[in-house]
Order: structure tokens, then C-alpha cells, then sequence
């Protein structure tokens, strides 16, 4: 599934009085149907898009579908299939922020809503990057809730992962072939001396948290106690154990070259750069969770020389087919975003108006060097990989087993979506 994605993170800051809506910064509201066209012109038949959550969840049940019922019917006459971003960093002003335990009481409904009024839709990241999330909302103090504690990122996180998972379930009522795409930040935290391996280890653990929780996958010890030193309750920890919805799922995993971390003995963490790339941080996560795998975000600045971008773009692929042929089901890759990207240079914490040169195009849509790249990587290999774009993943039950097939031409549960009826399969 070769993909782009439209960018709508929308946090807030100030303590909640000042949105960064991404839509509305790189004209997306204006320019939809072109960027529509664009997403078609570049070959892609996957989009990673979704509504803006603050302008279309006005209250407990209540919504404003309008700008998603022109967006989606457009993309619905294109052939192009969505997978469908719910969330992405931001909550509807009624609903504050993150540490509100409303919110995964809330979220569910406005997911089942969005399921019932297009049921044709059959991807989804009703949450994306729940970990980042956590991080960047309640333990670095940028965004939403703005607090910086291990108490206020556990709080986050639960919440994140509760609503992921409880979304989920409501998609399946009315969909129950659905399949959920995680967008999840794949993360490496490199010791620098000795006396920094168990600060990094740490951090290491807590890489897995979302997952770990949104799969129902047993931490290890430290983490447990982690957990509950910062206010998870046995109870909770044990519905998160007990989900059952793996089998519906693929782990998708974003990379950039901030990804990699260095930590000292005190614990404090700084870039790394890349140092083991994305092939070996995947099989790690491939090894924990054994999903199916999507490479769901990378982008690169495009510098001074205009071909970073491309030599950036060129190694991700080249990594993704690495993993492909050391026996990883890796089912699709993701240039994110389809245009540049804005004030992502502070990570959204001021707005400048600074545009970040990240696109396969230019904010005024003109194709950037590896917009053109990625066009004839698409032309290239489309055709050639055994996991073919016009095929999905489908959940089947296995005696005794939580399993999900793979349609890699030595398997056989792959069904062909039809491009007029992207729902279809």
C-alpha cells in the first residue's frame, strides 16, 4: 500500500486558548480537491486523512459532517482509499485535553458515528501516535494539558490507549471486517556510558507502553510498577491485558531521523541522528507484537542542496525492502505529508508561519525533486512486490490462535478491492 497522508495534528496551547490546526496552516480547507488530484496524479491509491476532530465533534452527540461528507465523497469517486486518522494530537475544545477521563468515554461515540455515516470505509488510526502524544501533551509540557510528570504521562497514556481501543470495538459493531492501521512513533534510546543503561533501559520500556497496552501484551515487571506508581490501577491495567482486538490490526510504525536517542546517567535524553535506521528498530518492534507491518510516516527536510529529501526517501525504501526480505510481512510505506508541513521546526509549540519543506509538494502545489522520486518509485514497484496495492489485510480466525493473514503471494486471504467501491473488499 503505497501512501501519503494529508497532515492534521491540531494540539493546542496556552492552556487550551490557542489551536495549531495543520489543515488550516497548509491551506488544505481551500485547496482539498486539489490535493485530492494530486494524491491521484502521484499514483497513490491510499490516504492517510481524517476530519479535523475539533471542528466536527461539537459536543456528546453532536457533529458537523459537512466538510467530511464533501471530503470523502471526493475521495470515494477517485478510488482512493482512506485510512481514517480520528484523532491526531488535538481534542475538541469542550473536551480539554488528555488527562480528562471523559475523553475515552467520548471518543468511542464519535467513532462509531463516523463508521455508521460512511460504511464503506474500511481502514482506520482512530488514535495516531498515542505515545508521542503522551509524551509531547504531559510529560515534555508542549502541548494540550502542557504538564510535565511521569503521573501526567501515565494518566495520557491510558486515556489515549482506552480510546484507541473502546473506538476500535464501536467501528467493529458496524464494520466488523474494519482493520486498524497503528501510526506509532517507532523509538530507540542509545545508553552513552555505562552508568546510562538503566536510564536508557527505562525509556526503552516505555517505547512499548502503547502498544503494549493497546495489544494486550504483559510489560515486564518495571514497567508494571512503573504504571502504578503513577496511577494505573490494577483494574485498568487488566482490561488493557484482556483486549482481544490484535488480530484485527497492523503495526504501523513511523520513522524520521529524530527517532534515535541518546540518554545520559541522569537521564537526560538528546538526538541521536540515525544510528540503527529503520530495518533493525522494526524488527524489534516486529519481534514484540508479530503484526503485519506498515511504515506509516517518514518525510526529510529538503536543504540547500534539493536532494536530501530524495537520498532520504531512497533509504527508507531500501530499508523497507530489507525487512521485507529478512521475513517481515511489511504491507505498505507512507511519504508523509503530501504538501510541506508548517512550524514543525518547534514541534508545534509556537506559531510562527514557518513552512517546513517536507512535502512531495510545495504549499502552493507545485511537485517538489522527491514528489517526482517518489511518482516513479510508485511506477516501479508497484507491480513487482507480491503484496500488491489493489490488496488488503484480512482478520481470519485460527483454532486456538489471535491471528491476521497476509496476502504476500505465499498466502492466500487477500481480497482485491474494487477502485469504484473502495469498501468493497
Amino acid at each position: 500500500m503505497f501512501s501519503t497522508g494529508i497532515e492534521n495534528s491540531a494540539p493546542t496551547l496556552d492552556g487550551g486558548r490557542t489551536r495549531v490546526d495543520e489543515m488550516e496552516s497548509c491551506g488544505h480547507y481551500k485547496y482539498w480537491r486539489e490535493d485530492f488530484a494530486l494524491v491521484k496524479d502521484m499514483g497513490l491509491q491510499f490516504l492517510r486523512y481524517g476530519p479535523p476532530l475539533h471542528r466536527t465533534f461539537l459536543g456528546e452527540g453532536r457533529y458537523d459532517w459537512d466538510f467530511a461528507d464533501e471530503t470523502f465523497a471526493e475521495l470515494k469517486r477517485l478510488g482512493i482509499v482512506p485510512i481514517v486518522d480520528l484523532c491526531h494530537f488535538g481534542l475538541p475544545d469542550w473536551l480539554e485535553n488528555f488527562q480528562n477521563p471523559d475523553f475515552p468515554k467520548m471518543f468511542p461515540a464519535y467513532a462509531r458515528a463516523f463508521a455508521e455515516r460512511f460504511p464503506w470505509v474500511q481502514l482506520y488510526t482512530p488514535v495516531n501516535e498515542m505515545f508521542i502524544c503522551a509524551t509531547f501533551s504531559a510529560r515534555y509540557g508542549w502541548w494540550n494539558e502542557q504538564l510535565k510528570s511521569d503521573r501526567a504521562f501515565v494518566t495520557a497514556l491510558k486515556h489515549l490507549v482506552l480510546a484507541n481501543v473502546q473506538a476500535m470495538r464501536s467501528i467493529l459493531e458496524i464494520r466488523p471486517d474494519a482493520l486498524f492501521i497503528q501510526s506509532e512513533s517507532s523509538e530507540y534510546f542509545h545508553a552513552e556510558n555505562p552508568s546510562a543503561i538503566g536510564p536508557a533501559e527505562h525509556f526503552n520500556n516505555l517505547r512499548f507502553l502503547s502498544l503494549d497496552l493497546n495489544y494486550g501484551l504483559r510489560v515486564n515487571s518495571d514497567s508494571y510498577e512503573y504504571l502504578l506508581d503513577n496511577g494505573m490501577t490494577r483494574e485498568e491495567y487488566h482490561f488493557f491485558l484482556h483486549n482481544r482486538l490484535k488480530r484485527h490490526c497492523i503495526m504501523g510504525n513511523d520513522y524520521y531521523a529524530t527517532n534515535e536517542h541518546r540518554v545520559s546517567a541522569q537521564g537526560i535524553v538528546r538526538p541521536a541522528g540515525e544510528i540503527f535506521g529503520y530495518d533493525e528498530i522494526t524488527r524489534q518492534y516486529y519481534n514484540r507484537y508479530k503484526l503485519p507491518v506498515m511504515h506509516t510516516e517518514t518525510n526529510f527536510y529538503q536543504g540547500a542542496r534539493g536532494t536530501e529529501a530524495v537520498e532520504w526517501l531512497w533509504k527508507q525504501w531500501a530499508n523497507v525492502l530489507r525487512v521485507r526480505n529478512d521475513g517481515v510481512p511489511i504491507v505498505g510505506f507512507t511519504w508523509y505529508s503530501l504538501t510541506d508541513q508548517v512550524d514543525w521546526d518547534t514541534s508545534l509549540r509556537q506559531r510562527n508561519g514557518t513552512v517546513n519543506p517536507l512535502g512531495l509538494y510545495d504549499l502552493d502545489r507545485n511537485i517538489r525533486p522527491v514528489g517526482k522520486a517518489y511518482k516513479h518509485l510508485i511506477e516501479q514497484w508497484r507491480n513487482v512486490l507480491p503484496t500488491q496495492s489493489l490488496c488488503l489485510v484480512v482478520p481470519v480466525d485460527l483454532p486456538g490462535e489471535d491471528s491476521t493473514q497476509v496476502a504476500t503471494g505465499h498466502e492466500t486471504v487477500a481480497q482485491p478491492v474494487d477502485a469504484a467501491n473502495p469498501g468493497s473488499a
